[in-house]
């Protein structure tokens, strides 16, 4: 991949993405990283990281991460559910949270999935009742700024993006697991039908966005795969799913908007095709244990197929030298461009903070991307830390 530094191009972060994304000459790839467990700040607060860096909006700023932004549209339910707690006891508390979903929610101090109890949509009747809350009309779906905000994204130097729903995860998080599985045998006409409404809810909340703000991607969130495969059929994903992508990319396309993300993780190899036949071209965040390794995936469906992740976490677990190998691994993807390379999921607190800054120096070495002016100032919070001194940066 011929650098545009080499060219004499000096290149703002949203040519850079785009430009990677295009598979055309940049200076380096560009920097992002994906996130982290609530507990990791903690965990990393006593290995050296300054106290003050407890989100991710915190940490992007304090490692020197590329920006990128969303469009401010509230594509979810509204009104919301009233959060409430039901039940507490020492270990546990019963809630209820904004979706209407009721769990068990314990207090172990860990990131654990709850104990789903109870979910708002069991019936038809529930779906008819529960889709007033996604009316398209509803003037909370855009900020009453937004003709002001229009105009400071105008010239922005970042990639800005549009959320585009998801006509799968969504239900499922409504519904339950074990709730849309049974719909999809016993009542597939009820699955399409909300599969249908939640297509023309999308297309209607985005267009004003779409048409207009020049926009750099789309981003879709699934989470319908486990770590052998997904949990639907791929028949039902390409007789369903893949068509109402393709109306909705169709759109975006229309309005140039050519680079639409998918957020599933676990092992989406079965999907990649009808994700890409339905215009769903990125692919992200790549669970290498789970099977959706960068390498595997470039090699089978080729550079129709862009890439976002693909770090294995638990390399960054095993130590420096695992890090280096699983770097010089995906190396050779990232040199063919269409691959934004990261942690493979949100970095967990069994990563130290040492090796983390281990890994953004090896990454950043070995890829051209240069390090954030003040990196010097990061890395001293780590000796800080050996020395037993106290600070902040």
């Amino acid at each position: 991949m011929e650098g545009a530094e080499e060219m004499g191009e000096t290149l703002t972060h949203r040519e850079r993405w785009l430009r990677v994304f295009h598979y055309q000459p940049v200076d380096h790839v560009p920097d992002e990283e994906f996130g982290y467990w609530n507990e990791t700040y903690t965990v990393w607060h006593q290995q050296g990281l300054p106290e003050w860096v407890r989100t991710e909006a915190d940490a992007n700023k304090f490692f020197g991460f590329a920006p990128r932004a969303m469009v401010p549209i509230h594509l979810d339910i509204h009104p919301w559910f009233e959060a409430k707690v039901l039940e507490e006891t020492d270990r546990y508390r019963i809630v209820i949270d904004h979706r209407g979903v009721k769990s068990m929610v314990y207090k172990d101090g860990k990131s654990t999935i709850p104990r789903y109890l109870e979910f708002p949509i069991k019936t038809r009747a529930d779906w008819e009742e529960f889709k007033k809350r996604l009316d398209p009309t509803d003037p909370v779906r855009y900020p009453a700024n937004w003709e002001e905000w229009k105009q400071k994204v105008a010239n922005r130097d970042y990639p800005l993006g549009i959320f585009c729903g998801s006509l799968f995860g969504w239900l499922r998080d409504w519904m339950g697991l074990e709730g849309i599985a049974i719909a999809c045998i016993e009542e597939p006409t009820w699955v399409e039908e909300m599969m249908e409404y939640l297509t023309e809810f999308f297309l209607a909340v985005i267009k004003r966005a779409v048409e207009e703000v020049q926009l750099d991607f789309a981003h879709f969130w699934e989470d319908m795969a486990y770590n052998k495969g997904p949990l639907i059929s791929p028949k039902l994903f390409r007789q369903w799913m893949t068509p109402r992508y393709k109306r909705i990319t169709d759109f975006l396309r229309k309005h140039g908007i050519d680079i639409v993300i998918v957020d599933c993780d676990g092992n989406i190899l079965d999907l990649i095709p009808h994700w890409l036949e339905g215009g769903v071209n990125v692919m992200f965040p790549l669970e290498v244990r789970a099977g959706s390794d960068p390498v595997l995936i470039r090699k089978k469906f080729g550079k129709d197929v862009l890439l976002m992740g693909g770090v294995d976490k638990t390399k960054l677990i095993a130590g420096k030298e695992a890090i280096v190998e699983e770097l010089k691994r995906i190396a050779p993807v990232v040199e063919e461009g269409g691959y934004i390379p990261h942690v493979d999921h949100r970095c967990p607190p069994d990563v130290t903070y040492e090796n983390y800054l281990f890994y953004l120096e090896t990454k950043r070495r070995m890829f051209g991307i240069p390090d954030p002016p003040h990196w010097e100032q990061v890395k001293e919070t780590l000796e800080r830390a050996k020395r037993g001194e106290k600070g902040v940066l």
